[in-house]
């Protein structure tokens, strides 16, 4: 269900946003904001201590001056004007460290008049400290205002870009907030936590907002034959998905040129089945329509097939009346709903309600305990939801029912090597690793097999075994786009092969020009390579194929923050270091 199109990421524990926590070009991550902020360097570290505490105070010092709430001390007369405003700033420093934000706010608009207008590096300072006293008064236009002057003055002024920001973000102008943050960001080389909290924020609000809108307008699109392919070949237990039994079909005639004559049966649930061995895909709905309004004898095999192809098609709004039917006929056979409520699980997790998942998952198992689709794909849950024990756990059972089940031994060598990477565990990394050799050599057909161990190695940095790995998943599975991405993704990581690696993501669009995590990825390299306008063309192009609404909102903040830098570039003239 959760097929290893794309790598599997647990959530990560430690409070940091994903792309902060991506490689530079390493595999592009699932279920986090981005890729887009990949320019995370070591330079800066040092200054790293310093950044990451809370920006609260205005800048200058707070030596006392004589004199109350702003007055001018006469012994302030001989002094310049400069001299004068500097002063009065001081003053402000003093009551603004006191919490007394009024008279602050009189002292710094003292020292904004005093100062000559030519002192702009001076003037920028007052504005930006105005409208930190400002900010304690939760008066967010006049921060965003004096930020705005601040900035005008000097345009590259940390400080006031990132008040700003939280302020537009407080009155919900998201789209200016990025900007800001996004040239804090960049300012700041990708150094300091909570600009990127912030960024992080933001872009998922962003994402959500325009999935939501998108997602509920969207043009149902079929997906691949290759991607319908290796969702069904992730069941072992699903009656839907086995080939036509003799005497569920007639006798074919062929014609002359040997092509199969259509079904003449009145069934449509086995027109339907037919038009599955021919990947005669777009036909099925309306076939299993006919058995269902027909009230044929197949009509609950017919509202599952038809709930899965419109899970395909990423109509889960209308899947789920056909899943809810199933898993309510008790008289069908367990495995139709068994099968009905993994499906429903899955759809449930990908919604973000692991929840109701976790319900539907341990009904499967109550009713079909010996069914080893549930223990397989509940373990892909439990790796999502980072609880690898268990995960391992189901994995072994689905093992112990299917001993054959090549994918659940190569998943279970994937969790248990996760765990044990996050968990810094060396002995228990090289267990993992020997797991997956044991693993080929058993099942040297499995591509997943070669796939999961490549993504280990590459972690290991063992990146010519890798290579040799993502080769035999190729000669395999010669049509499976997303293994030319994952070595295209390899080449940029090892050798820093820019050319080689985008020849591969070419050759998987090739393969599939519907393969969204291939768009995706191109999109995350243009961005990196600093081709701003065709990274969010990529990036278009994944969110109109893109099978949830929550990878939609994962590949729109992708997007927004894309277009966010190129505003940046525009304004300010700044762009992140490029490959």
């Amino acid at each position: 269900m959760m097929a290893a199109s794309k790598p599997v990421e647990p959530q990560s524990g430690s409070g940091l946003p994903r792309w902060q926590l991506a490689l530079l070009v390493g595999t592009p991550i699932v279920l986090g904001v981005g890729a887009v902020y990949l320019w995370n360097r070591s330079r800066g570290k040092e200054k790293q201590g310093k950044r990451n505490g809370e920006r609260k105070t205005p800048e200058g010092s707070a030596s006392p001056v004589q004199g109350q709430h702003g007055a001018i001390n006469p012994e302030l007369e001989n002094m310049s004007p400069l001299d004068k405003a500097q002063s009065a700033k001081n003053k402000g420093n003093k009551y603004f460290k006191a919490g007394k934000y009024e008279l602050a706010i009189q002292c710094y608009t003292n020292a904004i008049s005093l100062c000559p207008k030519e002192q702009k590096g001076d003037l920028s300072t007052f504005y930006q400290n105005r409208a930190a006293a400002y900010e304690q008064q939760l008066k967010w236009t006049e921060v965003i205002q004096d930020c705005s002057q601040a900035v005008e003055l000097n345009p590259c002024y940390v400080k006031a870009l990132f008040r700003r920001a939280k302020a537009l973000e407080k009155l919900g102008n998201k789209k200016e907030c990025l900007e800001d943050v996004t040239a804090v960001c960049i300012l700041e080389v990708f150094q300091n936590q909570q600009s990127m909290l912030l960024a992080d924020k933001v872009l998922k609000q962003l994402g959500k907002e325009k999935a939501k809108e998108k997602y509920k307008n969207r043009e149902p699109l079929m997906p691949s034959p290759q991607f319908i392919k290796s969702y069904f070949s992730s069941f072992t237990d699903d009656i839907i998905s086995q080939p036509l039994q003799k005497g569920e079909k007639k006798d074919e005639d062929k014609d002359k040129e040997g092509e199969a004559s259509e079904v003449t049966g009145s069934s449509g649930f086995l027109k339907a089945k037919q038009y599955m061995e021919e990947e005669n895909y777009d036909k099925i709905i309306s076939e299993c329509t006919k058995e269902i309004e027909s009230g044929g004898r197949y009509t609950a095999e017919a509202l599952l097939l038809r709930a899965t192809f419109y899970l395909l098609i990423g109509n889960a709004t209308a899947a789920q009346p056909d899943l809810d039917r199933v898993i309510n006929m008790d008289n069908a056979n367990v495995k139709l709903r068994a099968n009905a409520l993994i499906k429903r699980g899955s759809m449930y997790m990908q919604q973000q309600q692991p929840q109701l998942s976790t319900q539907d998952f341990n009904m499967a198992a109550e009713i079909d305990p010996r069914n080893a689709d549930v223990y397989h794909h509940r373990g892909q849950l439990k790796i999502l939801l980072d609880q690898v024990e268990e995960a391992v756990g189901d994995f072994d059972e689905c093992i112990k029912l299917r001993p054959d089940s090549a994918l659940a031994q190569a998943q279970k060598c994937f969790a248990l090597y996760r765990q044990a990477y996050t968990g810094n565990n060396s002995s228990q990394v090289q267990k993992a690793m020997d797991g997956f050799e044991d693993v080929i050599r058993r099942f040297p057909k499995c591509a997943e097999g070669y796939a999961l161990y490549a993504q280990a190695l590459t972690d290991q940095q063992q990146f010519g075994k890798a290579d040799e790995m993502y080769d035999k998943c190729i000669e395999l599975e010669p049509d499976n786009a997303t293994t030319y991405v994952h070595k295209g993704l390899l080449q940029l990581q090892w050798k820093q092969d820019l050319e080689m690696g985008l020849e591969l993501i070419s050759k998987a669009i090739e393969i599939d020009n519907k393969c969204d995590f291939a768009y995706e990825t191109m999109g995350t390299i243009e961005v990196q390579r600093g081709n701003l306008d065709k990274a969010i063309d990529m990036f278009n192009k994944a969110i109109n194929l893109a099978k949830s609404e929550m990878e939609m909102a994962h590949l729109y903040s992708l997007c927004d923050a894309a277009y966010a830098q190129t505003e940046v570039a525009k304004k300010y003239g700044l762009k992140p270091p490029t490959l």
